[in-house]
């Protein structure tokens, strides 16, 4: 236990230093890109699928992704891992946020559950899990291949994470909406 303790203060940077202040931009930059993409795509959080955003709102919700980003960018390796993440999943709320708010958020739910009820449940399963699965992948051998402890091996756990994330929120309107899919 030491022994793990001692390598994780290694890995620390000092509050307050350069490369703290780096990172914690770069974490700032990486969350905001999120909230920013979200209140694109869904200003009232009707698309959100992430329950715990919902719960926090607006408010709360930047003044909780403030205070993460001051507290991980002390670790550089946790805080690669949520830039990563952060990233990968503004990019692709933003991918449809144009169309969500053209749309309405209402008139887009009503046609992805007009849509899904069109498709068989494990055809969407299959296309979910198909897109969660390829990031896994990149992910777990990014992680596989690099040395421990690396930004390498932060960026590959980034992807990885990003690949459940997708798969886990991507599926929940399946679930919620699974009788009206019969």
């Amino acid at each position: 236990m030491q022994q793990v303790l001692e390598s994780l203060a290694q890995e620390l940077v000092p509050f307050g230093s350069p490369v703290y202040f780096a990172v914690l931009a770069a974490a700032v930059f990486a969350r905001g890109m999120d909230l920013i993409s979200t209140w694109t795509g869904t200003p009232t959080f009707l698309l959100e699928a992430n329950p715990i955003a919902r719960l926090l709102g607006w408010k709360l919700g930047i003044f909780f992704n403030l205070v993460m980003c001051v507290f991980i960018s002390i670790w550089p390796l946790m805080a690669v891992v949520v830039i990563t993440t952060s990233l990968l999943v503004a990019a692709r709320n933003f991918k449809s946020a144009w169309i969500m708010r053209t749309m309405g958020e209402n008139h887009y739910l009503t046609f992805i559950l007009n849509q899904m009820s069109c498709a068989s449940r494990s055809l969407i399963l299959f296309c979910i899990f198909g897109e969660a699965g390829m990031f896994l992948c990149v992910g777990l051998a990014l992680v596989l291949l690099s040395p421990l402890g690396s930004i390498t091996m932060g960026i590959g756990t980034g992807v990885f994470v990003y690949g459940l994330v997708v798969g886990f929120f991507a599926s929940l309107p399946l679930l919620k909406t699974r009788s009206k899919l019969s």
